[in-house]
C-alpha cells in the first residue's frame, strides 16, 4: 500500500499500518534531524512520530503523507531551538541556528566537496536549510514545501530560489583557496543531488536500531 492507503488504513484502527509507515520514513525524519544537531536527535524523532499518532485522524489526505511528516517534524524543530530561548521566527530571523557540537559525518566528510556542502548548508537561516534539504534530499515539490513551510507557493518558490543563492555564495565563501569548486557551483543542482545517496546512506548507517 502506499502512504496515503497506509494512513487510513491506520486511522481506521490497523496499528501494523502505523508501524509500516514509521519504518518506511525513519530514516527520512532522523536525517532531517542528523542534519542539523548533534543532540537530542532520537528524542525529537519520538516526538515527531509521536505527534504523528496524536494527530493521524487530522490527516485528510489533502497533501501527502510526508508533507504532512515533514511539517511535524519542522515544528518539533523549531520548538527544540525555542526551548533554548533561540528565535527561529522566519519572518523576523535572517541569521543561522548552528549546533556546535555539530558536525558532517564520516561518509560526508570523506569528501572535501561534501564537507563543505554540510558546512554551507548550516551557516543559512533554518528555514533556508530546511527547504535546501527537503527539495534536493526528499525531492518535495514546490507545493508540498509550501505546506511544510506554512506559507504560499509563491512564497516557498521564492525562498528557495533565494536560499540556491545564498548556498552558491556561501559555498564561495568558505572555500577560501578559491579552486577547485567552481564547476560544482555553477551546477548546484547537480551536485547537490549527487551527494544524496551518501548522506542517506550514512544516515541509515548510524541510526540507532
Amino acid at each position: 500500500m502506499d502512504d496515503v492507503q497506509l494512513m487510513h488504513a491506520w486511522q481506521a484502527g490497523d496499528e501494523s499500518a502505523g508501524e509500516r509507515l514509521v519504518q518506511r520514513h525513519f530514516a527520512a525524519v532522523y536525517g532531517f534531524f542528523r542534519n542539523k544537531l548533534s543532540e537530542n536527535i532520537e528524542d525529537l524523532v519520538q516526538r515527531t512520530f509521536l505527534r504523528c499518532v496524536e494527530a493521524r485522524n487530522a490527516f485528510r489526505g489533502e497533501s501527502s503523507f510526508r508533507t504532512y511528516l515533514f511539517t511535524i517534524a519542522r515544528n518539533e524543530l523549531f520548538g527544540h531551538f525555542r526551548r533554548r530561548g533561540i528565535d527561529v521566527d522566519p519572518d523576523t530571523t535572517s541569521t543561522s541556528v548552528i549546533d556546535p557540537g555539530a558536525s558532517p559525518t564520516a561518509a560526508i566528510d570523506a569528501r572535501r566537496e561534501h564537507r563543505l556542502l554540510v558546512r554551507a548548508l548550516r551557516v543559512l537561516p533554518l528555514d533556508d536549510q530546511i527547504a535546501l534539504e527537503l527539495f534536493y534530499f526528499e525531492e518535495l515539490t514546490g507545493a508540498e514545501l509550501a505546506r511544510v513551510l506554512e506559507v504560499p507557493e509563491g512564497t516557498a518558490r521564492t525562498r528557495l530560489r533565494r536560499a540556491k543563492a545564498a548556498l552558491e555564495l556561501t559555498i564561495a565563501d568558505l572555500d577560501a583557496a578559491g579552486e577547485g569548486l567552481r564547476a560544482t557551483t555553477d551546477d548546484i543542482d547537480r551536485w547537490v543531488r549527487a551527494m544524496r545517496g551518501a548522506i542517506r546512506d550514512d544516515v541509515v548507517a548510524r541510526k540507532p536500531s
